[in-house]
């Protein structure tokens, strides 16, 4: 973490495509341990940002710091090395393999070259990170099952558990509650909830009820600008915010 005390720092962050700012001077300061939200209306920048802080996308201006030390155009994997995990709102499982093979796949990625003659000791970290993070998850009575046959609620908790076994520091989480049921919602907001205790998380969601109840700081994006920040209560009676996303429903 930097000498600010501050896990992930943007600083005046942007991307243009062509003539259109989709992040247009972004600063962003994310304590660790904070369970923070991004919202703001679609086309608002918001899954655009989390693009730029995970390298699929260079940013046009402007620097990003994690724990300290400037990421900014680093390749995803790398980003992912520094530790930052993602999900995404298309899912990205390996849909012809099992729920636990997709979790070894990602914990294996740990580990800086893949050798099938690795010491068995290392394997055993990787098994034993496998089973943690099913048992965390509550999916490890379906560890055997081929993803393509889940719940779609499932699916959001296993890409949720993928990104877990890189082991990351910063979790960020892109609209996880997409097209879920009622129940699985709240079965991923309490996920969501737990996790928090643990790492520090930041979630674009759409879903507002969730947002006010899992979120400690609010982050408001409208036009690929931040408009507004702060608690759920202050975010809620803004009147910024009210006429760029609470009333666009």
């Amino acid at each position: 973490m930097g000498h600010d005390g501050l896990l992930l720092k943007t600083e005046g962050l942007s991307k243009n495509f062509g003539g259109l700012k989709a992040v247009d001077g972004v600063d962003f300061a994310l304590v660790a341990g904070d369970l923070r939200a991004v919202i703001g209306p679609n086309g608002a920048g918001k899954t655009t940002f989390f693009n730029l802080i995970t390298g699929l996308f260079p940013p046009t201006s402007g620097r990003i710091h994690f724990r300290g030390e400037d990421i900014t155009g680093f390749a995803p994997h790398r980003v992912s090395q520094k530790g930052i995990g993602r999900t995404l709102q298309l899912t990205s499982l390996f849909a012809g393999l099992t729920v636990r093979e997709n979790v070894w796949i990602a914990a294996q990625s740990r580990h800086r070259f893949f050798n099938p003659l690795v010491h068995y000791s290392k394997l055993r970290d990787v098994e034993a990170k496998t089973r943690d993070v099913l048992r965390l998850l509550g999916l490890a009575e379906k560890s055997n099952e081929v993803v393509a046959n889940l719940s779609h609620g499932d699916q959001r908790l296993l890409e949720i558990g993928v990104a877990l076994s890189t082991n990351p520091a910063l979790l960020l989480l892109d609209e996880p509650t997409a097209g879920l049921s009622p129940r699985e919602t709240q079965e991923i907001t309490e996920t969501i909830r737990a996790l928090s205790k643990g790492i520090t998380i930041v979630i674009v969601e759409h879903d507002m009820d969730v947002i006010m109840s899992v979120a400690n700081t609010i982050t408001v994006l409208d036009q690929g600008q931040v408009i507004a920040e702060g608690s759920p209560e202050a975010i809620r009676g803004d009147p910024r915010v009210r006429e760029a996303y609470l009333g666009a429903d």
